[in-house]
């Protein structure tokens, strides 16, 4: 809870988004001139006020994140449910939900009236650096999740691909030849399996917590290491040849 000592006189239970613009800007000085146009004229907010560019940029940044649903806001600062018209006039936004979308949206910015100065609070962890934490673990939780799912995923096609393998020889020793063709269609998929899970997406995100072939390997082995066909060598061998069919086939 905030002591004595950080008291903010600009800050506010709730604030309508033009009353949080003008903060966020530390316009606070000419907030009732502003106020004035905002309340009478809203559409000539710009004009009225072009050497404050930040107010109208700040202001649509709320409202965008409103009609969004990234930021939670209500009618006189009781809180409604996403998607509840409410009048612009009305229209409001608490001031916690104020901060922690600035803090998740805009981490480098700190506006006085939302955050207090490091070192008000000597030894303790600051409530923004709490969320900070809480918004990494459940983004790596959610990552985790997935992986583990591409990685389900994959060790249930390894399973099938070495049940696979063994009807293979079993049609070998009746003699009945396997097809060149799909011999190549089940090391493509081996290939692409592998290599999806050792790409990254456009935006450098990983798709899973493999760097390497063989980290893949020894994480099959540790769990399927006993069904027949997913030994390490015959991984190794597979997991190459696949590879290499794949890019023959991409030429």
């Amino acid at each position: 809870m905030d002591g004595p000592s950080s008291f903010n006189s600009n800050a506010k239970l709730f604030y309508r988004p033009i009353e949080a613009a003008i903060r966020w800007c530390g316009l606070v000085n000419f907030e009732t001139r502003i106020l004035e146009v905002a309340w009478a004229r809203p559409e000539t907010l710009t004009t009225a006020f072009p050497q404050w560019p930040c107010l109208h940029q700040n202001l649509e940044k709320i409202l965008d994140a409103i009609r969004n649903q990234e930021l939670r806001y209500g009618t006189l600062g009781i809180t409604v449910p996403p998607g509840t018209e409410v009048d612009c006039k009305l229209l409001t936004i608490r001031h916690s939900d104020l901060k922690s979308w600035i803090l998740h949206y805009f981490p480098d910015q700190r506006p006085p009236f939302l955050f207090h100065p490091v070192g008000d609070y000597p030894g303790a962890i600051r409530y923004d650096t709490y969320l900070v934490l809480q918004a990494d673990r459940d983004a790596l939780q959610v990552q985790l999740k997935a992986t583990e799912t591409r990685l389900q995923n994959l060790l249930e096609e390894l399973t099938v691909a070495g049940l696979e393998r063994e009807s293979l020889r079993a049609l070998a020793v009746n003699k009945n030849e396997v097809s060149e063709q799909s011999r190549a269609s089940f090391l493509n998929i081996i290939g692409a399996l592998v290599n999806t899970m050792l790409d990254s997406s456009e935006g450098g995100r990983r798709h899973s917590i493999f760097d390497s072939q063989a980290s893949i390997v020894d994480s099959i082995t540790a769990h399927y290491g006993e069904v027949p066909g997913l030994s390490k060598r015959s991984l190794d061998e597979k997991f190459a040849a696949g590879r290499r069919s794949l890019k023959q086939a991409k030429r």
